[in-house]
């Protein structure tokens, strides 16, 4: 049988919730929102941002914010959630 998934219509808003963001994925979250309260949107001046800020990298990578390392970061974080909500979705709903 299919899993119903109506249920969780109410909970897409925190579907990340499947899992629970690290300490620096928290922090990162913190500061995007940070940047982005600011004006700063493209991925550039977010990046600059970051290094302002002096956010870690959640992946514990040391070389600094930029393009390249913001998509990186992302890439891994939504992959990453991903996971545990498929895992978790196919296990058992919440």
């Amino acid at each position: 049988m299919a899993y119903d998934d109506s249920a969780d219509l109410g909970r897409l808003g925190r579907q990340s919730l499947r899992r629970h963001l690290s300490d620096a994925e928290a922090k990162l979250a913190e500061a995007l929102e940070q940047i982005f309260a600011s004006g700063r949107h493209d991925f550039a001046a977010v990046a600059a941002g970051l290094r302002e800020l002096r956010v870690p990298r959640p992946s514990g990578a040391s070389d600094p914010w930029s393009v390249e390392a913001l998509e990186s970061e992302l890439r891994l974080i939504n992959a990453s959630l991903d996971d545990a909500y498929t895992r978790k979705r196919t296990e058992s709903p919440l």
